[in-house]
């Protein structure tokens, strides 16, 4: 699947998983955990693979990008700098107009009810727009 724009949901959930098993440490740990907490604040989000292998969150239009490098995932918000972030999670891709990203590095943990928090204001501002 590599190498496609996009893919049907369940091809991409499965590229997902095995994504996520491939990576057999603390990152693949981490994109597990993180995921979870996507789909546990949005049931309805849309799991996709684009950007030859980048796993996808969207309802309505991207909510955020899971990368993963060698030191640490990034988890990239497409309107990230539309977003309230009291938490202050948002610690990477700063100086931006747009985007927003998560740094989490091995050992780090990101507090799940703030994270829950910005993928519903990131389903909401999705959403406002598609109604406008």
């Amino acid at each position: 699947m590599p190498g496609t724009e996009e893919s049907a949901v369940e091809d991409a959930s499965q590229y997902i998983d095995d994504h996520i098993a491939k990576l057999a440490d603390w990152r693949g740990e981490i994109l597990a955990r993180m995921r979870g907490l996507i789909r546990e604040a949005d049931p309805q989000v849309v799991e996709e693979v684009k950007w030859r292998g980048t796993p996808v969150w969207s309802h309505a239009g991207i909510l955020c990008t899971g990368e993963t490098y060698k030191a640490y995932i990034k988890l990239t918000f497409a309107k990230g700098a539309s977003l309230p972030d009291p938490a202050g999670l948002f610690n990477a891709s700063l100086e931006g107009n747009a985007r927003r990203a998560i740094d989490i590095r091995e050992g780090e943990t990101v507090d799940a009810a703030a994270f829950k928090a910005l993928i519903l204001a990131a389903v909401a501002l999705n959403t406002a727009k598609k109604k406008k």
